[in-house]
């Protein structure tokens, strides 16, 4: 072989060893930025879960405290119903003992006209007879 061919081909195979190793270094400061960089955003997302969890946590205990007053508002709702429904069966008692008071006022009414017109008969017929 002849030796310009020779420095040839072992200056593209130097070449090649130098890209290659060149490569291989670019790969590696990639490598150690992307694991400075996942350190980072795991030292970041530690407290950041940490927080999830606690907010989570007081999401619960809010949810379970809302279903809590619900309950005591459907409780509340009821009582208010049962005392309605008391009311309403009031009303209508009172109600009915109004007309009860209306109809023994107009019976009693009735009764003193009755009694007022049988004394004016009464005397009315005295006067004629004697």
């Amino acid at each position: 072989m002849r030796p310009w061919l020779q420095a040839i081909l072992a200056f593209g195979f130097a070449a090649l060893v130098i890209v290659l190793i060149m490569t291989l270094l670019a790969v590696r400061r990639a490598i150690v930025r992307t694991e400075a960089v996942l350190g980072i955003v795991e030292q970041e997302l530690r407290p950041l879960v940490a927080e999830m969890h606690a907010l989570l946590g007081e999401v619960r205990a809010l949810t379970r405290q809302a279903n809590r007053e619900m309950d005591r508002l459907g409780v509340i709702g009821e009582r208010f119903e049962d005392v309605a429904v008391g009311v309403g069966r009031l009303v209508s008692a009172l109600g009915g003992l109004t007309r009860v008071g209306q109809v023994l006022g107009l019976a009693a009414g009735l009764k003193k006209g009755v009694d007022v017109f049988l004394d004016r008969f009464q005397k009315g017929q005295g006067d004629h007879h004697g």
